[in-house]
């Protein structure tokens, strides 16, 4: 794996890198606006490799240039209406955006994020974890934070015994997503654009602090998306807002 991190910053150095290697467009995932922003940019970036939070790298695998163009077809063939992510067709224009680019799939799957619960993250993350600092502990600080938000986001009804567990799968799935950026990179030449919710696009905790230890050369943008203009919590390059949409009180099935 050092191998081949080397061989990537060797390719990035070798290249002219752009004022942007990897445009990372954070979402509130069920917000269609914020996928239409998404779009748009990714249209404009037209980037080598688009970079899913949502699929797993063999959902990726089964994109083709037949598939792309129809809706219902790709729906099926990524097995969406059980993925439980939102509604397919405010991402289908993504995919369409930049027709041409390459798709790559981050997604940690339920098994592996289940193991990892008894394994650690170490060995359930799919690369050399000392590269990408996650064999490295948290602040304290930042630890009691993240279990905060997980508590919060999760309506105050985790047991705190849980929480450690929970703040280390969302690193877990920060740093898959800095691998499948690194990967398309070596395997494309760039750019990049990465689709994610906010949490992992945030450049204080998210994707970018695991992109910087394993692939520092590259240069950077963060897109975070918020509604209403609400503060959004974290370190975005830029922060854009759309209405909030109606949804059902994610705490209701807690209570």
């Amino acid at each position: 794996m050092k191998g081949f991190i080397a061989a990537c910053s060797a390719l990035v150095m070798a290249s002219s890198v752009s004022a942007q290697d990897v445009l990372i467009l954070g979402e509130i995932h069920d917000n269609p606006r914020h996928h239409d922003v998404q779009a748009d940019r990714v249209a404009s970036f037209a980037p080598a490799a688009i970079v899913f939070e949502m699929l797993t790298s063999d959902q990726a695998g089964t994109v083709t240039p037949e598939n792309r163009s129809d809706p219902a077809e790709l729906a099926m063939v990524l097995d969406w209406t059980t993925s439980g992510w939102p509604d397919f067709a405010m991402y289908h224009p993504i995919f369409m955006a930049a027709p041409d680019a390459r798709i790559f799939g981050a997604q940690v799957p339920r098994n592996v994020a289940r193991a990892a619960f008894e394994t650690g993250i170490v060995q359930a993350f799919g690369g050399d974890a000392s590269v990408y600092g996650l064999a490295d502990p948290l602040p304290e600080d930042e630890q009691q934070s993240r279990e905060a938000m997980q508590m919060a986001a999760h309506c105050d009804a985790l047991p705190a015994d849980m929480l450690p567990g929970m703040v280390q799968i969302q690193r877990l799935r920060d740093a898959e997503l800095a691998r499948a950026v690194v990967e398309a990179m070596a395997e494309t030449g760039g750019p990049v654009a990465v689709i994610t919710g906010n949490g992992h696009a945030r450049r204080d905790w998210g994707i970018p602090v695991y992109l910087e230890k394993a692939a520092p050369g590259l240069a950077l943008h963060v897109v975070g998306q918020t509604e209403d203009g609400a503060a959004l919590s974290g370190v975005f390059d830029e922060v854009v807002s759309a209405p909030s949409v109606d949804r059902p009180d994610p705490c209701a099935a807690f209570k």
